[in-house]
């Protein structure tokens, strides 16, 4: 049966977006860091919870080697794993530069680099990767902010270089998004402006759907007023 593996999935977004697939009836390969909220997903019907760290390469192709033996097919990517730390250019320094860079550029490279040629074994698919509207416009932590550029640009080339295989690639550019730890630190009037993860999901489950069949390459606001 074809399925959608996410990455990041524990987290609030990823809980929706395998929410909205779940009740699609598509079935999902969880991945992320071994946990609590990993293993409360893998108790849940149609899903696979496989921990991994997403952002060493090695760990990520050892990963989609297990998903090999599972009894689906995997036909989309969403990659929403990543990181977040705050700092303007005098604040950034290695470790976290380097953090960041794995979390949300390493992890959306080497998923991308396991998962291809296993769409393309099954004639194709779709990858959904997450930027940030802060990649492409607006003031914003310089470490996070290029990374997330890093992977809008990464979305753009793998768009090109895939297409021939059938599998098309677009990124979703959210923002501040409606979260229990968004909202420890949003005034009142931040958070009715932040997007439901849920709202993104539906987006993303588009991106991944065959009604987005003419759509490849794009960057996709999700940000709405936030």
């Amino acid at each position: 049966m074809d399925a959608v593996i996410v990455t990041g999935a524990a987290g609030a977004l990823g809980h929706a977006v395998v929410a909205d697939f779940r009740e699609a009836g598509r079935p999902v390969v969880a991945l992320d860091l071994p946990g609590d909220r990993l293993s409360a997903l893998a108790d849940q019907d149609g899903v696979h919870a496989v921990p991994v760290d997403l952002a060493r390469r090695a760990a990520v192709h050892a990963a989609f080697a297990e998903i090999d033996a599972l009894p689906v097919t995997p036909t989309a990517l969403v990659g929403l794993a990543g990181g977040f730390t705050p700092g303007k250019l005098a604040d950034v320094d290695e470790e976290q530069l380097d953090a960041l860079w794995r979390s949300n550029f390493g992890s959306a490279l080497w998923t991308a680099q396991a998962a291809a040629p296993r769409l393309a074994a099954a004639g194709g698919g779709a990858i959904v990767t997450v930027g940030s509207k802060t990649a492409v416009t607006g003031p914003a932590p310089v470490a996070h902010a290029t990374s997330k550029a890093a992977v809008v640009r990464l979305t753009a080339l793998l768009a090109d270089e895939l297409r021939a295989e059938r599998i098309r690639v677009n990124a979703v550019l959210p923002s501040t998004i409606d979260t229990p730890a968004n909202r420890s630190w949003m005034s009142p009037e931040q958070a009715a402006r932040a997007v439901a993860p849920a709202a993104i999901a539906k987006v993303i489950a588009f991106l991944c759907g065959p009604d987005a069949a003419p759509i490849s390459g794009a960057t996709i606001p999700v940000y709405g007023d936030a």
